[in-house]
């Protein structure tokens, strides 16, 4: 009889499993993230205990677990004890440099590998960063397109990109021509303008501004709008921002002015009058302002530990890792950050002059100059901006998710977790709107409703992209 019993009960738990497994391959792509604190991007009070179904690439719906059961078929992941939030956003980053001190070397160098090698290696850097989405601003025409496509083919994985292609400035440097572009009167400022957008870049990037003539300016940022593209400019120098709050850029990059003390009164009012009319006509100015590489360089220099970090090895060749290593071998000899230590001591009064001016601030890192690799910059820039410059967490990530997301008219579609909008999730262990910090390691990567990373793995299988499925099988 005991036999017998058994019998059936091991054909009923097989009918079961079977039937569960059926249910599990007709949900494919069902997934719920079920336990943790929600902080949806849009600075609402954090949910506890939340539920996000994703079904495919999508949110389907928000609630909690006394609200929102989870339906049968959804595979569970649990976020107890964790903050869950938007994949992050870094508005500036380089692709085609990984850290490496010597440009005069490296470009010429590794050219030809910029787009096979070293692009997709930033770009799989920032995606296991929690870096959902970036913006690269300066890199050559067809690498910037090629990889940006290559990510939305599914061939290599990465953040959703928008690119700028080369930088347009007045005169490109000896030898950079392929990725800065010279601006030769108003005429070839709006053809330049128009290839790039021909081409179908997101963003155009101008620099030296202030070395254009007024009418070069002009007809380059109204050709730009014309053709539906915002323009994002340099502000180093003070004729720079004048003149980019003249001619209508969108949005400015850098906390420049080098070592003076803070902006001047000459920079500052027309700048307070630019965000006094953006606000009133829903078109706020827009500021990256990229603290931490120039923060952070006097203790990476005295403390250069975090630069053996292997985590911006992934994706390079051996003798690229070598070379990398090479040119940093010794931080306080790098002529590029000779300066710093001067500009260091202005940057709190910077910074804290542009959020009182009324712009929008967003997270950027220029990320790729040297020292400072994808795979770190951005969580540097978050704790820069809330344990020294005094941005609440919850206002940080919001730079970093929903303002991004706002400058590049995509709002409706990600940057924020809303249902019925993009499945682009990051969840980490820990309070991050107490510990920012917490982000340096995040243990869950989703985008598109593809898990990347998993209780702080790499969920390899996914990131072998397409193409190197297709060469395995």
């Amino acid at each position: 009889m005991e036999h017998s019993g058994f019998r059936m009960s091991c054909q009923l738990l097989i009918v079961l499993s079977a039937a569960c497994f059926a249910a599990t391959a007709s949900a494919a792509g069902k997934q719920a993230l079920v336990g943790g604190t929600l902080i949806n991007g849009l600075g609402s009070t954090p949910l506890h205990n939340s539920v996000v179904l994703v079904d495919g690439a999508t949110i389907e719906k928000i609630g909690t677990v006394d609200s929102l059961p989870v339906p049968a078929g959804y595979a569970v992941i649990s976020t107890e004890g964790m903050s869950v939030l938007p994949g992050l956003w870094d508005m500036h980053v380089h692709l085609d440099i990984n850290g490496h001190a010597d440009y005069d070397h490296w470009m010429p160098t590794y050219k030809q590998r910029f787009a096979s090698e070293i692009m997709p290696a930033s770009a799989v850097q920032l995606l296991l960063a929690g870096v959902t989405t970036a913006r690269d601003l300066g890199a050559g025409l067809d690498d910037s397109l090629q990889v940006r496509k290559r990510i939305n083919d599914g061939e290599i994985p990465g953040p959703r990109l928008f690119v700028s292609g080369p930088f347009l400035q007045h005169a490109p440097y000896p030898g950079t021509e392929d990725y800065r572009w010279g601006i030769n009167g108003p005429n070839d400022a709006r053809d330049k303008v128009n290839r790039l957008a021909d081409a179908g870049v997101d963003v155009i990037k101008m620099i030296d501004q202030d070395l254009m003539t007024i009418e070069e300016a002009q007809a380059l940022v109204d050709q730009a709008h014309k053709r539906g593209l915002k323009v994002v400019a340099h502000a180093h120098r003070p004729e720079e921002i004048r003149r980019g709050l003249l001619v209508g850029v969108d949005n400015f990059e850098h906390t420049g002015l080098s070592s003076a003390p803070e902006y001047p009164e000459s920079v500052m009012l027309p700048l307070e009058e630019r965000t006094a009319a953006g606000m009133i006509v829903g078109d706020p100015l827009y500021w990256t302002p990229t603290v931490e590489g120039l923060w952070n360089y006097e203790y990476t220099r005295d403390n250069p530990e975090a630069l053996d970090d292997n985590c911006w090895n992934r994706g390079l060749q051996a003798d690229t890792i070598a070379d990398i290593s090479a040119s940093i071998a010794h931080p306080d000899e790098l002529l590029y950050f000779q300066l710093t230590p001067k500009r260091k001591p202005t940057l709190q009064r910077k910074f804290q002059q542009l959020r009182e001016s009324g712009v929008v601030l967003l997270v950027g890192t220029d990320s790729g100059i040297p020292l400072k690799f994808h795979c770190q910059s951005t969580w540097h820039e978050l704790d820069v901006w809330v344990n020294v410059m005094g941005v609440p967490a919850m206002e940080t990530i919001q730079a970093a998710t929903y303002w991004p997301s706002k400058f590049m008219r995509v709002e409706q579609r990600w940057g924020s977790l809303v249902a019925g909008r993009y499945a682009d999730i990051v969840a980490v262990k820990g309070d991050v709107l107490r510990y920012i910090s917490l982000l340096q390691d995040v243990d869950l990567v989703m985008k598109g409703g593809t898990v990347y990373k998993q209780d702080g793995v790499p969920v390899e299988a996914n990131l072998r992209g397409r193409s190197d499925q297709e060469n395995s099988e």
